[in-house]
C-alpha cells in the first residue's frame, strides 16, 4: 500500500509532463492560408476544385468563391506548399494565380466550365 502511495504523485507528474510535450507537439504544426486566383466559373468548377484538393495532402479546408474566383485553402507548411497547390488546381483543368491550366485536363472540362463559356 505504502508503494502506490508513493509511485502515485509521482505517476500524475509523468502523465502531465506527457501531455504537455503531446500538445507541445501537436503545435508543432504550421497551418497557413493562400488564396489563389482561378479561372472557375460556375459551380461544377467549384466542387471539382474544392473536391480535388480536400484530400490532398496537408490541406485542412478548401474554398472557392466563383464571384471572385479566389479559392482560400488552409495547409499545413510541412506537408505542401503554395506551388504543389496551383500545380493541383492546374491539373484539375484551371488557371492558379500565374500557372496556366493542364490543357489535357482542360479539354476534359465540362463546356460551362471553360474559360470561354457563355454567363448565365
Amino acid at each position: 500500500m505504502k508503494t502506490i502511495k508513493f509511485f502515485l504523485p509521482l505517476l500524475m507528474v509523468l502523465v502531465t509532463v506527457m501531455a504537455f510535450n503531446m500538445q507541445a507537439f501537436s503545435q508543432d504544426k504550421k497551418v497557413e492560408t493562400i488564396k489563389i486566383k482561378t479561372s472557375a466559373v460556375c459551380g461544377q468548377c467549384k466542387e471539382r476544385i474544392e473536391n480535388g484538393l480536400a484530400y490532398e495532402k496537408g490541406v485542412k479546408d478548401v474554398v472557392l468563391d466563383i464571384d471572385s474566383k479566389m479559392v482560400t485553402i488552409k495547409y499545413n507548411t510541412k506537408s505542401t506548399s503554395p506551388e504543389e497547390l496551383r500545380k493541383k488546381i492546374s491539373k484539375l483543368g484551371y488557371d492558379a494565380d500565374d500557372i496556366p491550366c493542364d490543357t489535357v485536363a482542360y479539354k476534359k472540362l465540362p463546356a460551362c466550365c471553360k474559360k470561354d463559356a457563355p454567363k448565365h
